[in-house]
């Protein structure tokens, strides 16, 4: 054997052993996917990834914004802050985690009024006005905006009317009715305070229901179409809507205007490099680019971790993609089925217009990065979406199946949580056909005709009979 030969040998060999560990490894993770309850842990661990990450990342973008010498608050307030939302968020994530699916689905209507109402409220004096728009209740330290409860009432309320309407959806009216009507009224009624950002995530949830309950292509064409003319015309209503839309077309035009905070990030994004600056040591957070722990916090995290971190928390929601279309796809019932998918799309969607906006990729429209910008509503509402979907994971039916076999497990005794329930599909009533009544046999005009005739007779000879009886007597 020559040396070139000995050299083929051992590459082949080295080859051969590349490929057999790589397919032990996707053996391994195919295995490991396909148990029960793989989903739901998968669940936890990225939300408890994306939540650690925000925890570190609004400490270091925050620490500069929180000293206020006209209040004396010191360099944590605004972490500490962070910290009370975490922990009644975590309180709120097992609410989501531990409640029947079925009450659930029962209650959505009711959820869905109280929003409107809530809506409706926030326009009068009881809501709090700031930053040219009204869309907050004030309730002590906190801020609630209720358009954050809106988007999960309207994905619950929504996909319980089109499973209940599921047998009739291929008729235009019942598909678009009351859904898309309702959800119309909630644009306008989110418009009115204004807020663009959160009737762009309402309209995500409402085209997410359609999609997942069937409707035709056709539609969303049509849908689009509208979405964009109703964008552009609310984008020439505003003067400052307007001016970001012109400074995202042409970002060189004015740096120190509407473009600042675009074109801040983009500098925060390319001093971050491969590896980034480290932890804490990025400048943009010393009022070189406002607001910097909430809107654009995925630019701190590409000037302090570098390109690496900014692929980790992209790689770590495109899983949360994945995991939650799988969940929806394994489900049997039809409404976890629709749940579970608008609110994986939601939530992935509101990430990547973030990300976007921060890249140059969109226009800047103020929505936050889920489960890493600082705590508030936002951060609520998302901890109740990742518990219900966590939920919806053990509900598919090999989780039931070992869940009601083996028992809830060390983690499921820890959160009391309950066994999920066993999908029954409703039943069909059975109409009895009626048996319909013999039908008689039409008489001929002839016929009749000689049965007249022979009526006359008959009647003419019973008269005479009576007549002779008379006479005779």
């Amino acid at each position: 054997m020559t040396v070139l030969e000995g050299s083929r040998e051992t590459e082949r060999k080295q080859r051969r052993g590349r490929e057999s560990r790589a397919a032990a490894v996707y053996s391994a993770l195919t295995a490991w996917l396909s148990r029960p309850l793989a989903d739901f842990h998968l669940v936890l661990a990225l939300t408890g990834l994306l939540t650690s990450i925000g925890i570190v990342m609004v400490l270091s973008a925050s620490s500069v914004a929180s000293i206020d010498p006209a209040t004396g608050l010191g360099v944590y307030s605004i972490f500490k802050k962070h910290l009370v939302f975490v922990f009644s968020g975590a309180v709120v994530f097992w609410i989501g985690l531990r409640m029947r699916l079925r009450h659930t689905r029962l209650l959505s209507p009711f959820a869905m009024l109280f929003c409107l109402v809530m809506l409706l409220l926030v326009l009068t004096p009881l809501g709090s006005a700031g930053g040219g728009a009204q869309r907050w209740f004030v309730l002590g330290p906190f801020s609630v905006q209720p358009v954050e409860f809106t988007k999960v009432a309207l994905a619950l309320w929504g996909a319980h009317v089109l499973v209940s309407k599921h047998s009739v959806l291929h008729q235009w009216r019942h598909l678009l009715v009351p859904v898309v009507p309702v959800a119309f009224l909630v644009f306008a009624l989110v418009m009115a305070q204004p807020n663009l950002s959160g009737t762009i995530t309402l309209g995500v949830v409402l085209l997410s229901l359609l999609w997942f309950a069937g409707a035709p292509k056709r539609l969303f064409a049509v849908l689009m179409a509208g979405g964009v003319a109703g964008a552009t015309v609310l984008a020439l209503t505003a003067s400052y809507r307007l001016s970001r839309v012109l400074s995202f077309l042409s970002p060189n035009a004015d740096t120190s205007d509407a473009a600042y905070q675009a074109t801040q990030a983009k500098y925060a994004l390319a001093d971050g490099g491969l590896f980034g600056k480290g932890l804490g040591q990025g400048p943009s957070k010393w009022s070189y680019l406002p607001n910097v722990q909430n809107d654009f916090i995925f630019a701190v995290i590409g000037e302090e971790l570098g390109f690496i971190g900014c692929v980790v928390v992209i790689g770590l929601f495109v899983g949360l993609a994945i995991v939650g279309l799988r969940i929806a796809t394994r489900n049997l019932d039809p409404w976890i089925r629709i749940v579970a998918g608008t609110l994986t799309v939601f939530t992935v969607s509101q990430a990547g217009i973030n990300i976007g906006y921060v890249v140059g990729l969109l226009p800047v429209t103020g929505v936050t990065l889920p489960l890493i910008s600082a705590g508030g509503t936002s951060l609520w509402v998302t901890m109740f979406l990742m518990g219900l979907l966590a939920n919806a994971a053990r509900h598919e039916p090999e989780s039931v199946a070992a869940l009601r076999s083996q028992g809830p497990g060390k983690f499921g005794r820890l959160l009391r949580l309950p066994a999920p329930e066993v999908y029954r599909p409703p039943t069909r009533r059975r109409v009895r056909p009626v048996a319909a009544a013999p039908k008689r046999a039409r008489p001929s005009a002839r016929g009749t005709r000689a049965t007249a005739t022979a009526e006359r007779r008959r009647s003419g000879r019973d008269h005479g009979r009576r007549t002779r009886r008379g006479s005779g007597a």
